[in-house]
């Protein structure tokens, strides 16, 4: 039987767990709260992320991380992208030499610009090979509810990422798809929180559909832009961890940066809505990363820009749609 650790209580976390125990692996799951552990443990419940569902039975749940790595042949990483670095610091001296290293985290690193799967290699110690990326719409509260969902799982070894496809494919509600581009899922599922803030925000202010759809598309140009200065494969961008993944975050009540975004465009302030907040929005984060890395290699990204504007240099929602709207157009055919 294949054994799995599951780092993180979250929504996702919580719910990726009882997909590879319900497809009949052995999961522990940890977390690092005392009480909401016990209760995933004890109770089969995650009452502060997941009321109401019931979870596999045979799923553990630990606050100690070496108990947690007993063993673990994947180690499926989802704490928030900017604690993975000193939290995969503690728990490596207890990794088994062979497992492979999986990351449901949506983010860029401050300071550094590195993608999660970077991060994960050089604090780890591992090769490209031991770890992958699981990306694509994947609502947590939907799939917890066992209403049918995709993913994508992105490794550079194709026989990995099709041992990671076989222990949590659980039909007929979980269907993952493999591809090799590291990269460009990263990015597809990173840059698709800033563009959901664009868009949340919009909501807000109440423009209609001619301005998401807009955002989304454009949004989509400036993620294929930075993929393709990265080395992604552009039709990455056209998949479920691309296109997919966008539509998804951008458009559901349940996404957390398009409701992070709708708050601050009704009027609330960054400290008001943070408060507000349960869980973390990545892209609130992230968007300062993903704006330096796309200056790093010479990438346009307005939208990013003015995200980033609006949620941490006091621009204004009303200012940050004039800017957009008055750039100066450029010959880009087709819309794209």
């Amino acid at each position: 039987m294949t054994k799995a650790a599951v780092f993180g209580t979250g929504s996702w976390g919580t719910t990726f767990a009882m997909i590879l125990a319900e497809a009949g692996n052995e999961v522990t799951l940890w977390g690092r709260r005392k009480e909401l552990v016990e209760a995933i443990d004890r109770d089969h419940a995650n009452p502060d992320y997941l009321p109401g569902v019931p979870l596999p039975p045979s799923m553990r749940a630990t606050t100690d991380p070496e108990r947690a790595l007993a063993g673990a042949d994947f180690v499926v990483l989802a704490v928030p992208s900017q604690q993975l670095r000193p939290n995969l610091a503690a728990w490596k001296p207890y990794i088994p030499p062979r497992a492979v290293l999986v990351s449901l985290m949506k983010g860029i690193e401050l300071g550094t610009t590195k993608r999660m799967s970077e991060v994960i290699r050089e604090v780890a110690e591992v090769p490209d090979e031991r770890v992958a990326v699981v990306s694509g719409p994947n609502l947590a509260q939907e799939i917890a509810h066992r209403q049918p969902a995709a993913t994508v799982v992105a490794c550079t070894d194709e026989g990995v990422a099709e041992r990671l496809q076989a222990i949590c494919h659980l039909p007929p509600w979980f269907r993952p798809y493999t591809n090799p581009d590291v990269v460009g899922v990263e990015l597809g599922g990173a840059v698709k929180n800033v563009i959901a803030l664009a868009v949340g925000v919009s909501a807000g202010m109440g423009m209609g559909d001619n301005v998401s759809a807009m955002l989304i598309t454009r949004g989509l140009a400036e993620i294929s832009r930075l993929g393709a200065a990265l080395g992604a494969d552009p039709h990455t961008f056209a998949g479920l961890a691309g296109m997919g993944d966008l539509v998804a975050t951008c458009t559901s009540p349940l996404s957390r940066n398009r409701t992070f975004g709708e708050n601050l465009g009704r009027g609330m302030t960054l400290e008001e809505v943070v408060a507000a907040t349960k869980q973390t929005a990545e892209g609130v984060k992230s968007c300062e990363s993903v704006l330096e890395l796309a200056r790093k290699h010479d990438v346009e990204m307005p939208i990013t820009e003015v995200v980033v504007g609006v949620v941490h240099d006091g621009m204004s929602p009303a200012e940050a749609g004039m800017l957009l709207m008055s750039r100066s157009p450029k010959p880009e055919r087709y819309g794209l």
